[in-house]
């Protein structure tokens, strides 16, 4: 009791004593009065509160005293109590305590009760509670009596007055309930306090943690009793109705939080908020040991059943048709939030195992099922695959018992995990095709298992989306040709559901993304895509795609009412023509766009260019931002549960959010700029990526909170405890694909244009990116970068890593430092990441590029890397090195380069740098920009050659010491790397060769003809090997019909005589024994300039300077080694006059220049007089000068074709001209051949001024020069057809000439041919026989080089002249050509006709008009005697 001043009983009587001394004798006359005066005053619910009050904090003196002296009184006064009333003291105790507490949970100022006391209360009961613990070990108090005057009170007990008797170890709360008459009104009373504690805690923020407590401890109890395991029955067999009591409350409270599902907009926020706070009983971690975790999984595992089972009113025609809306980020956020709960108890086996169950042994749920699969795909990374293994089970199942609930268990799962993405699943067309599009699909086994899938299908129909309706007809399941009817039947009814949706088959898109669900895409939408992949084609075809004239012929409504519209958007057209505009025109051209919508279509441009120009300032804005805002507050989120490890399990909820937001702000972009398919290729212009102002900016927010995220987590933990964050996050960037494109453009820019300028932060963001874009590979279309120009040979599509290996270039200073940095954080990345991954798990996850160009690059800069340097290495060593604030690059590089891991990845095949590769990095580089001085960059090439590669074993790149191998090599890469087109060259051939490559070439070669010389005698020495490996390479690339294919060949050709001028020239020669003389042997060098070289020689019968000189300074040279070297020389000239004869030709072209370096070289060597084959050529030249200078006479003395080349070439050079007329009348009637020969160097310059005008010879001159000649031969009546004649029987005659000529030169001798027209007269008809058939097959030559498209030059590029219309234009050739065989045939005597028979088919062919002609006048009867003059023209 308290006294006055609220002073306690004790106070009282120590203040008394200390104010008077005392009346009593003694203490115990003092203790009986004390009891006497409490038995007429005392109250002994007040006592029980008061006593245990006085009891002060232990340290003081005295403290055992009184608290044995408080516990001992106050049983005695219950004791006293008890027997006056005739009751066991136990039972007063209990009766006293809980009439307490009803008075302390009745103080609320609360109008209705609530869960929780509040300050006064709860220190009230405190001090209660104390004072019957001290009862009960004094064993005063009867536990069992106090649970049932509980269940008496006015009102229930308040929760938390419950919840401090059992967490007090009073009573615990198993046995209360189990004292209570009636197990219903427990529940109710449990399950409305939870529910009010529940939103308690949500109001009041310093009472979450205390609700947090009650409600952790009292699930424990409900746990433990409600699914109690096997072991556990024994000692709980006292509780009767706490097991069900458990089991109900838990039940109900779940059926609260369910009911709220499908109702949550509708929720007040409040509410919201305290079943989500309910939610928290599934935190797995809460229980630790206090749970059997067998009775916690099994807990989990019913309350997953009880959720997909929950309230099963929904049809499957209601799924089918409502499933879009339960995509995971639609799903309200309390069934996802339990599920992502509750998974955490089980694997992903596990869970996919308890789904399968429940669906073969419940009615279900089917939103709570479809939303949990969802669920399933977007927060399990392995449920991906064990879904494909239970979609196949249920077809397995489905097509045994032809059991249509496994068939639409199937389609539906398979819909539903669709709906998340790629990144996640693969789209449902995918599945659709790979199930059903082949003949071994389970419906193919049978007609019934056929019919089975077909009937399934049509019930399905009148429940479609169009979507999937389309995906049905676009990709049909196999039928065989004899059940093609049932596929038929289908696909009529699925066209009249489409019809009932409005949505006509004919509308759809050329190139349509069937993998998309998506209803929103429209015709207009889907046509913007088909004009943008068309555009695509086009561009890279330079041809109308077939798709699009297939449309405008079978699918003219969608071509016209869809696809045209879309491609003549009317827009400002660019002073250039673009692809779009060059695409109209050829549509245009081809009849393919109506006139009267191809002029409106301008018009409108026209319009709008007006209005541009009128408001100039006018500036185009940007899609509303809004979205683009949302998307950065979901990034945010997402980088605070990066950070915090415990938060990491809700990083794939938020990345779901992400990917869903994403789509809201894609699909305000341009259709025009969406990728068209799933699967076409990524087009990339990697000199200038172009990317939408709205779409980088999406790119660049991306990227940065990638960046962010990443080194954020790296200040709490390596990457290896950051879990799986980053590649879930690139891995949704990776599954919308109408963002690659930019997001490929935009890395180009970064990596490729600004690499050197970026910070470390930056470049270890990106190359930790580019890790993980190559772990999500599978995901992304392979890439084909465009170069800016048309390609001669179309390059190969790249891999997402092939593509990021062509952006890091090492070229200059600059950009080595920059590629270093960035291999060495990614690989340094990679091997944190994942120090624990299997060998073949690391090596599939480290791009193989990435390795090879740091094998490349740190030896080059790091002498220390050159050694053998190898030790076992701590991963943390290296990303300590990289989070250095001062980074050395070189250091963390060595630091990389010395691991053990990394060194064991360079055993491997598939990670070694070749020989091969390293040149091709090699020859990339700018020497003049080089990191490397040229001493240095010496030095490494020479550690590089001799001492890594040349000894190395060919199966790791090397070239098992071979220096004939090693050569080939080289070889072989520079001519690779020059045909290469990249980005530094900006899509032109690079035809310098690295000087310093060559150098080591040149060396190499040297060293092999000194070994040759010691080993002539053999039967390798005697191969040519440079000429093996030119001949090689042209092998399999013989000429076809495409223009890029021979304009590779002869680029090719180019590269091959460049690499010839750069060897020593002795290397085109080769020395043989034969006897015991040295002989010189030219047989390879003469096959090689016979087939390949010739080629591309100049003016069509000579090789060009550089290599003619080449040649001859090699000869000479090579003469050395014989014993007499000008019966050497000689040999070698005499066997070119047969086997060679434009290598003399060349000679006789360039002897003013040629002269006096044969002559100065000869002097050099030997002193002696020139070789008698060179002093016959000078004599040749010095004949020519004087015949036409002073009129000497001409010798005949060598071979005519020789003669004739000098007297041709001595022409060309002279001036002015005029006398060569004068010159051909001054040779004598027995020159024909000279004059043949004569005629046909001049033809060989025509044809050159037709498609080489470049090289200096002029049109007119050359024809003016021919018609002289061919007027000389006409004059004395010689015979010249033969000439032109491919199959003449004396081969003797002209066959050197026309050997030496290159191939098209010999293909354009008909356009020449007929330019000589004017001197065609009708004597040549009777007088040459054959003359008729010559030309006749060189009309059938001409028509073919036309049709074909080869070699002729087209008009745009045909050398301007006084009369182009004759002479520029190859129509006009053909059709002069044509006009002189119809006035020609006529006049021709019969004998010419006899031998045209051959020719007559091919002619009919190709002019049927002419043949008919020919046909005619060949009988006899229709000669005829005709009295005008022959007019050809």
């Amino acid at each position: 009791m308290a006294g006055p001043g609220g002073r306690t009983w004790r106070d009282l009587l120590a203040g008394r004593a200390r104010k008077r001394k005392s009346a009593f004798g003694s203490g115990a006359e003092l203790q009986e009065a004390a009891l006497r005066l409490l038995d007429h005053h005392q109250n002994l619910n007040d006592l029980l509160l008061e006593v245990e009050a006085s009891v002060k904090p232990g340290g003081q003196d005295g403290v055992e005293h009184q608290e044995a002296s408080s516990e001992s009184f106050i049983v005695s006064v219950l004791q006293e109590q008890a027997s006056r009333l005739g009751v066991p003291a136990a039972v007063l105790a209990a009766k006293t305590a809980v009439t307490n507490i009803e008075r302390i949970c009745q103080a609320s100022a609360s109008p209705s009760q609530v869960p929780l006391l509040n300050v006064d209360q709860r220190k009230r009961l405190s001090c209660l509670l104390q004072t019957v613990k001290d009862l009960l070990a004094n064993n005063v108090f009867c536990r069992s009596l106090f649970c049932q005057e509980m269940w008496k009170m006015k009102d229930p007990p308040v929760l938390e007055a419950v919840w401090h008797l059992h967490r007090g170890d009073i009573i615990g709360l198993g046995e209360l309930l189990e004292s209570n008459p009636s197990a219903p009104a427990v529940v109710e009373w449990l399950c409305s306090s939870l529910c009010g504690l529940c939103q308690q805690a949500e109001s009041s923020s310093g009472d979450v943690e205390l609700a947090g407590c009650i409600l952790s401890d009292f699930v424990i109890v409900f746990l433990q009793n409600g699914f109690q395991q096997t072991s556990e029955l024994g000692r709980k067999l006292e509780f009767k109705k706490v097991p069900y009591i458990c089991h109900a409350v838990l039940q109900r409270m779940l059926t609260w939080v369910l009911d709220a599902v499908g109702k949550e907009k509708q929720e007040d926020v409040s509410t919201l908020q305290a079943m989500r706070f309910w939610l928290n009983v599934f935190n797995a971690s809460v229980y630790k040991s206090a749970v059997h975790p067998d009775s916690l999984q099994q807990f989990f595992r019913h309350t997953l059943t009880e959720v997909l089972t929950y309230n099963p009113l929904l049809k499957v025609s209601d799924a089918i048709h409502m499933q879009k809306e339960w995509s995971f980020t639609r799903t309200c956020s309390l069934l996802t939030t339990l599920y992502r709960k509750l998974f955490v108890a089980f694997s992903a086996k596990e869970l996919i195992w308890q789904l399968q169950q429940v669906l073969e042994t419940h009615e279900v749920n089917w939103q709570h099922v479809l939303s949990c699969v969802s669920t399933l795909v977007i927060c399990q990374a392995e449920a991906e695959q064990l879904f494909k293994d239970l979609l196949s089970h249920l077809l397995i199942k489905a097509f045994e018992n032809y059991d249509m609930e496994n068939m639409i268990t199937a389609f539906l799962i398979a819909r539903q995990a669709a709906l998340e993405g790629p990144a996640v699943f693969m789209p449902y067309s995918e599945w659709f095709k790979a199930s059903f599009g082949n003949a071994g699909g389970h419906h193919g086994s049978s007609k019934k298992a056929l019919v089975f899938l077909f009937e399934f299908l049509s019930e399905l129909v009148p429940f479609e989306a169009a979507p999937y309706l389309k995906v049905h007809i676009m990709y049909p399941p196999f039928v065989p040709a004899k059940h093609r009817s049932v596929l038929l039947e289908y696909i009529t009814l699925a066209k009249t559901r489409l019809a009932d949706l409005k949505v006509a088959i004919e509308d759809m898109g050329l190139y349509e993304d069937l993998s998309s669900t998506d209803e929103s895409v429209q015709p207009q939408g889907q046509a913007l895509r088909d004009v943008e992949k068309a555009l695509q084609i086009f561009e890279n075809t330079r041809k109308i795609p077939t798709s699009v004239i297939e449309a405008s012929i079978f699918r003219r409504p969608y071509y016209t009412s869809w696809f045209l519209p879309a491609l003549l958007r009317p827009r400002v057209l660019p002073k250039t023509p673009d692809v779009r505009m060059t695409f109209i025109d050829s549509l245009k051209r081809a009849d393919k766009i109506p006139p009267n919508l191809y002029s409106t279509y301008i018009q409108a441009c026209c319009a709008m260019k007006e209005k541009m120009l009128q408001d100039e300032s006018k500036v185009e804005t940007c899609h509303s931002k809004e979205p683009v805002e949302q998307l950065e507050a979901d990034l945010a989120a997402l980088r605070m549960l990066i950070v915090d490890q415990a938060k990491h399990e809700d990083v794939p909820a938020q990345i779901a959010v992400i990917s869903d937001r994403l789509k809201s702000v894609l699909g305000h972009s341009s259709d025009e700029n969406e990728a068209a398919t799933l699967n076409s290729p990524i087009q990339v212009d990697t000199s200038a990526p172009r990317l939408e102002p709205c779409h980088q900016r999406v790119v660049d927010l991306l990227l940065t909170s990638f960046c962010q995220n990443l080194i954020a987590a790296s200040y709490f933990n390596p990457p290896d405890r950051q879990g799986p964050c980053l590649s879930l996050f690139v891995k949704m960037m990776c599954g919308h694909k109408n963002l690659l494109p930019a997001l490929l453009g935009r890395l180009c820019q970064l990596i490729y244009h600004q690499g050197p300028s970026l910070n470390d932060a930056h470049i270890l963001g990106l190359a930790a990116f580019v890790i993980h874009l190559n772990e999500s590979r599978a995901l992304i279309p392979e890439v084909e970068a465009n170069f800016g120009i048309s390609q001669p040979v179309p390059e190969k599509v790249l891999s997402i890593s092939e593509y990021c290996n062509s952006l890091l270039v090492c070229r200059t200073e600059e950009s080595f430092a920059f590629c270093m940095r960035f291999c060495t954080a990614a690989a340094s990345y990679l091997m944190c990441k994942f120090p624990a991954c299997s060998h073949e798990d690391f090596c599939a996850l480290l791009p193989p590029s990435l390795v090879k160009k740091l094998q490349y690059i740190v030896p080059r800069l790091c002498l220390e890397a050159r050694g053998i340097l190898c030790e076992e290495g701590n991963t943390d060593l290296i990303w300590s090195s990289l989070s250095c604030p001062s980074l050395n690059y070189k250091r963390a590089s060595l630091c990389l380069w010395k691991q053990a891991r990394f060194q064991e990845l360079l055993k491997e095949k598939a990670f070694q740098l070749s020989f091969r590769e390293w040149l091709l990095l090699e020859l990339e580089v700018y020497p003049e920009k080089d990191i490397l001085s040229a001493s240095e960059r010496q030095d490494f090439h020479y550690w590089a050659i001799y001492q890594r590669y040349l000894p190395a074993p060919s199966a790791s790149g090397g070239c098992d010491g071979d220096l004939e191998k090693a050569c080939g090599i080289i070889i072989n890469t520079i001519l690779d790397s020059s045909q290469r087109l990249d980005l530094g060259s900006r899509g032109q051939s690079k035809m310098s060769v690295n000087p310093d490559i060559l150098c080591k070439l040149q060396e190499m070669v040297l060293e092999l003809r000194c070994r040759r010389k010691l080993l002539s005698g053999c039967m390798d020495a005697q191969r040519h090997f440079l000429f093996e490996i030119l001949q090689e390479r042209l092998k399999d690339r013989r000429d076809g019909s495409a223009l890029g294919e021979q304009l590779w060949r002869q680029q090719e050709l180019l590269l091959h005589r460049r690499i010839l001028v750069g060897l020593p020239a002795s290397a085109l020669v080769m020395t043989r024994r034969k006897g015991k003389k040295t002989m010189l042997d030219c047989e390879d060098f003469f096959c090689f300039v016979n087939s390949e070289l010739k080629n591309v020689c100049s003016r069509g019968y000579a090789l060009s300077y550089d290599i003619t000189v080449h040649f001859f300074r090699g000869l000479l040279n090579a003469s050395l080694d014989c014993e007499e070297s000008a019966e050497g020389v000689n040999g070698v000239l005499t066997a070119c006059q047969t086997k060679c004869p434009i290598v003399l030709f060349s000679a006789v072209l360039w002897w003013p220049r040629l002269e006096p370096v044969v002559c100065s070289q000869w002097k050099r060597l030997f002193g002696s007089p020139l070789a008698e084959e060179l002093e016959r050529l000078r004599e040749w030249q010095s004949s020519a000068t004087s015949f036409l200078s002073s009129g000497v006479v001409f010798p005949l003395s060598g071979p005519p074709w020789i003669l004739a080349a000098f007297l041709h070439c001595t022409v060309q050079q002279q001036s002015p001209r005029g006398r060569e007329t004068n010159a051909l009348k001054r040779l004598g009637t027995d020159k024909e051949q000279l004059l043949v020969s004569l005629l046909f160097f001049s033809l060989m310059d025509l044809i050159s001024a037709k498609i080489a005008p470049k090289e200096g010879v002029d049109f007119q001159t050359s024809l003016g020069w021919c018609l002289e000649i061919l007027q000389c031969l006409e004059d004395r009546s010689m015979s010249w057809p033969l000439l032109f004649h491919s199959a003449e029987k004396d081969s003797r005659k002209y066959c050197v000439l026309r050997s030496a000529a290159s191939d098209r030169h010999i293909r354009l001798l008909p356009l020449a041919f007929y330019s000589l027209t004017p001197c065609f007269h009708h004597e040549l008809l009777t007088r040459e026989q054959t003359f008729l058939y010559v030309a006749l097959d060189l009309y059938i030559q001409l028509l073919r080089l036309f049709v074909e498209g080869r070699d002729l030059p087209r008009s745009d590029q045909a050398v301007q002249s006084p009369d182009p219309g004759e002479h520029g234009d190859p129509l006009e050739v053909i059709s002069t050509a044509r006009r002189f065989l119809l006035g020609a045939i006529p006049r021709c005597p019969a004998q010419s006709f006899g031998n045209i028979r051959p020719l007559l088919a091919t002619c009919e062919e190709l002019d049927p008009e002419l043949g008919a002609t020919l046909l005619h006048f060949s009988r006899p009867d229709a000669a005829m005697e005709l009295d005008e003059e022959l007019l050809l023209f």
